[in-house]
């Protein structure tokens, strides 16, 4: 695989993985189960224990497992492509870049967020007058 096409590979496997990992992290439908691990990573008595449930409540410490996952199942190296330190180099830099994906989504849907507030306020004083 060339260099273009690997820089390609980059930027669209980070979005699956952002999405996976935000959906599971941050979205309603996840909010039950995420709420039983927090539980579990805030009170629980055994260290390792605490430290597993949190991965699924950090969107970035959930990355990591499903860049793992991606990998895998894509057998997508980056740069070195003939030995393991293609896979570290690919794993590193899909992190990054579904993170980033991620921050700029949040970015985003706040801005809509006070977007709607700020409506709403407007016609809230227009109906007053």
């Amino acid at each position: 695989m060339d260099i273009t096409t690997q820089i390609i590979w980059l930027f669209i496997l980070a979005i699956p993985i952002a999405c996976v990992s935000w959906t599971v992290t941050q979205e309603e439908i996840f909010r039950e189960p995420r709420q039983w691990c927090v539980n579990r990573s805030q009170n629980d008595k055994k260290f390792l224990t605490r430290k597993f449930f949190y991965l699924f409540t950090c969107e970035y410490c959930f990355s990591h497992y499903i860049t793992l996952l991606f990998i895998s199942l894509c057998d997508f190296k980056l740069l070195l492509i003939e030995d393991w330190r293609g896979y570290l180099i690919a794993g590193f830099s899909l992190v990054f870049l579904a993170n980033a994906y991620m921050s700029l989504f949040a970015l985003l849907r706040q801005a809509i967020k006070k977007e709607k507030v700020e409506i709403k306020k407007i016609e809230t004083d227009a109906d007053l007058k």
